[in-house]
């Protein structure tokens, strides 16, 4: 198979992944449905990055090692877990906040998720790479597509796909779940995708905790 071959599946493949439901997905979805645009393409940033950076530790074989080594990856894998369970739980305690007092939210502008773009940046970042299953799959997707004898300039093109789609897509998906129309649209659900979302976070933390202490 080409080089040209290789990067088109690699492209297609990671664009299918990246449209999946996930804790990156649903943390895109969450904090620019409820906190706009800004805040969205932020987190994408950081997404994007952690992203990059999985992709980097998996073609260098890092990845691999923390992945065959049991107690790296169980450490890994509790600390992501934990923190996904931290997202989903922090964020019920806000849904509950909200509804109690919801004149004194809109009246400050309460924030209880994301407190500014720096924030929304290291949410994004740590979200990704804290995730075990992304580092799963980026090993499996570079050992399986990414030959050893391929030249630099093919492996710092797929860096840069990798990278260059992920960013693509969350703030593409920042970006309309922002506009005016759908925000008008989105005013009243919003409660409810926050409740999606962090149930979503809650499962998937509380999946990766229970498989890292079960085996």
């Amino acid at each position: 198979m080409s080089e040209f071959h290789v990067l088109v599946t690699l492209a297609g493949i990671h664009f299918i992944a990246l449209m999946s439901p996930g804790p990156d997905f649903a943390l895109v979805v969450q904090n620019s449905t409820r906190y706009g645009r800004q805040t969205g393409i932020a987190i994408a940033f950081g997404l994007s990055i952690g992203i990059l950076i999985h992709s980097i530790l998996s073609l260098t074989g890092i990845s691999y090692l923390v992945h065959s080594h049991p107690g790296l990856f169980f450490v890994l894998q509790l600390m992501g877990g934990s923190y996904l369970l931290y997202l989903g739980i922090s964020g019920f305690k806000g849904i509950i906040q909200h509804i109690r007092f919801p004149s004194a939210n809109q009246k400050s502008g309460a924030d209880f998720t994301i407190s500014s773009k720096k924030h929304a940046f290291t949410r994004g970042l740590t979200t990704n790479l804290l995730n075990p299953k992304a580092l799963v799959f980026f090993i499996s997707l570079m050992s399986t597509l990414v030959p050893a004898s391929m030249s630099l300039q093919g492996k710092l093109t797929a860096l840069f796909i990798l990278w260059s789609l992920a960013l693509f897509w969350f703030c593409s998906l920042a970006w309309a779940l922002s506009t005016q129309r759908v925000q008008r649209a989105l005013t009243r659900l919003s409660i409810y995708i926050d409740g999606v979302c962090c149930l979503l976070f809650s499962i998937i933390g509380f999946t990766i905790v229970y498989q890292a202490i079960s085996h």
